[in-house]
């Protein structure tokens, strides 16, 4: 039984790869081995290359001033929280709060079996991130040292306890998260906040790491006999890679003590989380007045709570919603000195740095754009707007006003930044304001345009529409090569009649192409999109 409900977690763990939720079936074998040798790619040739180059930095620094038990130290430790970060949802979804703990349990099936798969899953789960990191790490150590037995032996034994590391912490950081999440209506905004936190510190280590790596190599001495005094077992640790017996035999049974009490702690606490719904409070009712809201309001207001409560949603589709205040703010430190830099620099074509800086703000709009899925998103539900008693053109109306009023109001504030910042006459001020606000609007327009022509309904995983659907692709593809085109017509022929008029063409053909679609949408694309 044990072998069974192990291979159903690593079919749920790898769905995408054997079945295609667009389509709604299987995928061919060779769409199978495409996505699985696209997968190895990423993990194994990008990953397991960026930390394989980072461990040659890292070794010949540390182990030829006789720090290879710091460099073991730190590629563990990079493998923990790579490891724990990259499992921890798996943790939180697969072990907690599955969706099948209630059937799982009607079934005559021993606890302790259903948990011990899962904690299976959890574990192959970190083992894949830890192996991309430590893996590496372990072989180009044995290769700068030279290999010997305990090297070998000590390594293996290391990365099987980081891996147990990984578990706990694994099942402490998910208990924490189930809880959390028991207790929030709207566990979307948690999803997303956590995304957005992990992304934040990604690119703020990225972009520091060579620093922080030449300042380690350069200190490396000092920080060694600071860890050797205040954290002797952090090196005991790293001794393990070095092939340390004493070291190894100590942390394998400690964490093999830790291990045992986490299961035994998870067998006697697992039935309660896992059939727990959550706190709730009896509410009083208290009659009072409710305001009613017109057709059109409460189709706008079923949008924005269709998107608030989908964390894919908004990842995918309202991410600008918060990169484009930041860019505002860098625009108002940076931008003018900037923008004078490159007028310099690029003095033959007068007035190309502020259409650059148009079509750089019509490319940052492009990174709102939750009109293109929307109507795929109805799904299997599209009958419910179609048989509102309201005509088809105020729903469509309603989806483009969401993506309108999302993108519209941050746009409205960088688009003024960069006018204040932009040099040149009040005329080109003004169009470097208005040209990319009237592309935010055409934007919309044709985003529900290409969504009414290529809906996607039968879709099982909302994944589908989001990130896979055609529409979404071919907006932000050609929304993209506009905006290039903007920059590059006028680098090579607009920039004879200047900018202000160039930029003044580009607003008129925003706004005509945005009422001829419009139009469009309220006649013809209401009629289909009724009879889709």
């Amino acid at each position: 039984m044990l072998k069974v409900l192990l291979k159903k977690q690593l079919m749920e763990m790898f769905k995408g790869y054997f079945y295609n939720a667009k389509k709604n079936k299987m995928r061919s074998k060779f769409g199978m081995a495409v996505f699985f040798l696209f997968f190895i790619l990423i993990m194994v040739g990008f990953m397991g290359g960026v930390f394989t180059f980072m461990s040659i930095q890292l070794c010949d620094g540390l182990t030829s001033a006789g720090l290879g038990w710091m460099y073991f130290l730190i590629i563990a430790s990079m493998a923990i929280l790579l490891g724990a970060f990259g499992s921890v949802f798996t943790t939180y979804a697969s072990l907690y709060l599955s969706k099948d703990n209630d059937l799982l349990l009607s079934m005559p099936i021993p606890v302790r079996t259903i948990i011990a798969a899962r904690l299976m899953n959890v574990w192959v789960m970190g083992t894949m991130y830890v192996a991309v990191v430590l893996i590496p790490a372990i072989i180009v150590f044995l290769i700068k040292t030279g290999p010997t037995a305990s090297k070998v032996i000590c390594g293996i034994i290391l990365f099987l306890i980081v891996t147990v590391i990984v578990l706990i912490l694994s099942c402490l950081l998910g208990w924490v998260v189930a809880k959390i999440s028991l207790k929030i209506k709207n566990k979307s905004f948690i999803t997303t906040v956590l995304s957005l936190a992990f992304i934040v510190a990604y690119y703020a280590f990225y972009y520091r790491a060579n620093e922080i790596l030449q300042n380690l190599l350069v200190n490396a001495q000092k920080y060694g006999e600071k860890i050797k005094g205040a954290a002797y077992g952090l090196y005991l640790f790293g001794r393990i890679g070095e092939g340390d017996w004493l070291a190894t035999v100590i942390f394998t049974l400690v964490f093999g003590v830790l291990l045992a009490i986490v299961w035994t702690i998870l067998t006697r606490t697992f039935l309660s989380i896992a059939t727990s719904t959550g706190k709730t409070t009896k509410v009083r009712y208290v009659e009072k007045t409710v305001k009613q809201k017109s057709p059109f309001g409460a189709l706008l207001n079923k949008e924005f709570k269709r998107f608030t409560s989908s964390s894919n949603y908004m990842l995918n589709c309202g991410l600008g919603i918060l990169m484009v205040p930041i860019g505002a703010v860098g625009l108002l430190i940076k931008g003018r000195e900037v923008c004078e830099l490159l007028d310099t620099i690029l003095a033959a074509r007068p007035g190309l740095v502020a259409v650059i800086l148009c079509a750089a703000l019509c490319m940052i709009a492009t990174m709102i754009d939750p009109a293109a899925p929307s109507i795929s998103l109805e799904g299997k539900n599209l009958w419910i707007p179609q048989s509102l008693p309201v005509e088809p053109k105020m729903v469509l109306r309603a989806k483009m006003s969401m993506q309108l009023i999302l993108g519209g109001i941050p746009m409205f504030l960088i688009c003024l930044c960069a006018a204040i910042v932009v040099p040149g006459s009040v005329g080109l001020k003004v169009l470097v304001f208005l040209m990319p606000m009237v592309f935010t609007l055409f934007l919309a327009v044709y985003g529900m345009f290409v969504g009414i022509k290529m809906p996607l309904l039968n879709w099982t995983n909302e994944t589908a529409p989001i990130k896979q659907g055609g529409a979404v692709t071919i907006v932000l593809l050609s929304s993209w090569a506009i905006c290039a085109a903007v920059g590059v017509v006028y680098g090579f022929f607009g920039y004879k009649i200047e900018a202000v008029p160039y930029l003044g063409i580009c607003t008129a053909l925003f706004a005509a192409l945005a009422i001829v679609l419009l139009r469009w949408q309220d006649t013809r694309g209401a009629r289909e999109f009724r009879n889709l």
